[in-house]
């Protein structure tokens, strides 16, 4: 082995052992962000079972538009609570994992599977709004401490929350 191999092959091993290296954030910080993500990470949760349990269980004369919408909505909830819970794992902090600690942490309640259909489209409004109220705290706490990533991320869902509750708006104005 020539002595460019060995000096890269001791350097490989000393970055190996050396322990990984912070973004640029404090442990203060790094706890903020990614306590607010656990926060909207378990909102995001509860709100998913929810839109499984009335694509399940919807009945009536709006059962393909609504069960066909509730699926859309909670394919792309699923994607949202992946992305989230591996930003937590960006900033080396465990994100909520059980459905205890989802429906500890969340804001957004379970609800029976017997609903009207008006009454479920009712109710996902409502969680949107306060998706909506979790999505601007984070927001907030990203852009005080220059969370760059994290701002675009939850900007995107920003974006999407608003245009479906938009939708579901005017389809309860028929």
């Amino acid at each position: 082995m020539d002595i460019e191999n060995v000096a890269k092959t001791q350097l490989d091993t000393r970055l190996a052992k050396a322990k990984p290296i912070k973004l640029g954030w404090s442990s203060d910080e790094t706890d903020r962000i990614a306590s607010a993500l656990n926060e909207l990470l378990a909102n995001f949760q509860v709100h998913y079972q929810k839109l499984r349990n009335y694509h399940w269980n919807i009945k009536g004369p709006d059962f393909f538009d609504l069960h066909e919408e509730f699926e859309n909505l909670y394919t792309e909830t699923a994607l949202h609570v992946d992305e989230v819970a591996e930003r937590i794992r960006v900033f080396s902090h465990t994100p909520l994992s059980t459905m205890r600690d989802y429906l500890e942490h969340a804001a957004i309640k379970e609800t029976g599977s017997d609903l009207q259909a008006e009454v479920m489209v009712r109710e996902v409004l409502s969680d949107f709004r306060i998706l909506l109220g979790y999505l601007v705290s984070v927001l907030s706490i990203a852009s005080e401490l220059e969370d760059a990533g994290t701002e675009q991320m939850i900007k995107g869902y920003i974006k999407k929350i608003e245009k479906h509750h938009w939708m579901l708006t005017a389809f309860l104005a028929k």
